[in-house]
């Protein structure tokens, strides 16, 4: 009975060193370990909050944190959605990095409406006059274009105006086989106006998306096909490109105007929405000449706007593989994004009916680096 009773005792007392040699091990562990050792998802979140100069230095401390430091890096700065006033000259601009809504007060602008942006550049157009005007809304720079009428047609642009590259490309029907295409260059004293013959399934219409890349201009018409313009050799031509395919209930009531436009690095990338159906995201194959639907974005953020929309790359590490649409909730304090990683509405359920939005009242716009608005 003793004997039993002694080696309990013994094997209890082994047990005690055995933890204070672990809980000392622990310890010195603990004291060993430095801030090179935080968890990848510590890092990623105080790091994604740095200044670019701060993140350099960060990325220096060791391999792990540079891995992690270049991983978040903000070179880019995100557009900001600006609206424009139904009354007044009082002008908003909503950051979505920020999600910050500063104003600004615009008379130059007044009766006008935006058509659409590139490189901090509004292109806009007077219906009462059928002015259309350049202006940049951050140094209130102006260059006027001749007066063309620009009723039920859109209209895009392919560098500044204030590069010597600048061309203004705008497109409708003369009829069901021949379109007629106008330019105009800063400093040119009239439009150019030629017809160019045209493949039926080709429909221009107000709701045509237009954007610029590698020297074309790409036009989506409102069924789907994709027209091309080469403002260099002045040759107009339709893809032997099928519509992208979307589901049979993906089509419902106002669903052409929820479809956008953009570009990014060569790339024609394609957005459909419709109410609550998950936005599908297509990517022009040139070489194969079809359309192929996206699961990933591979780091790039768009920005859609009925107008004009726009991408970019190394944004905040929240921002990226996301689409921001025109659309903010929750009193200027949220834009309705969807992201493609977690396959979701942000906020929950906040899908929109573009239906119900005016296409004209806002459009992304690139701020200068240095933009400070009160």
């Amino acid at each position: 009975m003793a004997e039993r009773k002694r080696r309990k005792l013994k094997l209890l007392a082994e047990t005690i060193n055995l933890d204070e040699k672990k809980a000392t091990e622990e310890e010195e562990s603990l004291k060993l370990q430095t801030w090179a050792d935080l968890p990848v998802e510590l890092l990623e979140l105080i790091l994604c909050h740095l200044t670019l100069e701060d993140n350099v230095r960060a990325s220096a401390v060791c391999r792990r944190w540079h891995k992690v430091a270049v991983a978040v890096r903000v070179v880019n700065q995100s557009p900001w959605l600006m609206y424009f006033p139904k009354y007044g000259s009082l002008y908003e601009f909503y950051d979505p990095a920020e999600r910050k809504t500063y104003s600004l007060e615009l008379p130059e602008l007044q009766g006008s409406r935006a058509c659409y942006t590139k490189d901090g550049w509004l292109l806009l157009y007077r219906p009462r006059n059928h002015g259309v005007f350049f202006f940049n809304p951050f140094n209130r720079h102006m260059i006027k274009l001749p007066r063309f009428e620009l009723t039920y047609q859109m209209v895009a642009f392919s560098d500044a105006p204030t590069s010597d590259l600048c061309v203004v490309f705008t497109i409708k029907h003369i009829s069901p086989t021949v379109v007629a295409i106008s330019t105009c260059r800063p400093g040119d004293s009239e439009w150019t106006t030629v017809n160019h013959q045209n493949r039926l399934p080709f429909v221009s219409s107000i709701w045509n998306k237009m954007v610029f890349c590698s020297g074309m201009f790409y036009c989506l018409s409102l069924t789907g096909w994709l027209g091309v313009y080469d403002p260099l050799l002045r040759a107009w031509s339709v893809l032997h490109v099928p519509p992208p395919r979307c589901p049979e209930n993906f089509f419902a009531k106002n669903w052409w105007k929820g479809k956008f436009m953009a570009e990014h690095d060569g790339d024609i990338l394609v957005i459909y929405t419709c109410n609550t159906e998950t936005p599908i995201i297509f990517k022009l194959d040139h070489s194969e000449m079809v359309w192929e639907e996206m699961q990933t974005l591979n780091g790039v953020t768009l920005f859609a706007s009925f107008l004009s929309s726009h991408s970019r790359t190394e944004l905040p590490g929240a921002m990226r593989n996301v689409v921001y649409f025109s659309k903010v909730r929750f009193f200027g304090k949220r834009c309705i994004s969807y992201s493609v990683d977690d396959r979701r509405y942000y906020p929950r359920k906040e899908c929109h009916d573009w239906g119900e939005q005016d296409p004209f009242e806002n459009i992304w716009i690139e701020p200068p680096r240095d933009a400070s608005l009160n």
